[in-house]
């Protein structure tokens, strides 16, 4: 019954503790407007990274890069948006239209 008489004080720590913690999660930047660099690229594609900025970067069609001046008012380092990475992979899925892969394949 000691327990019982405790249990509003309990509820009381753990709500103060819930909202503590979910004052200290980051919450997440929606992918729609969220910038990726070579690197989250790499992740993204299960590539290097040096292969995202020396041959998919200069591929016609890739997205553009994004580059945020510096404070020394020179170009910063390369950001992609995230949707139009995304919708570039999407894009060279064997058999659409716009990919470029080998021959097409015919069932078997």
């Amino acid at each position: 019954m000691h327990a019982a008489a405790n249990l509003p004080a309990l509820n009381a720590e753990l709500d103060a503790l819930a909202t503590a913690i979910a004052q200290r999660i980051a919450r997440p930047v929606p992918i729609d407007v969220e910038l990726w660099s070579a690197k989250e690229i790499a992740a993204y594609l299960k590539v290097g990274t040096r292969q995202v900025s020396e041959r998919y970067a200069l591929m016609p069609g890739f997205p553009k890069a994004i580059r945020l001046p510096t404070v020394a008012g020179v170009r910063g380092t390369p950001r992609w948006s995230a949707a139009e990475v995304i919708e570039w992979t999407t894009n060279h899925r064997e058999g659409t239209p716009t990919s470029k892969g080998g021959r097409p394949r015919t069932a078997r």
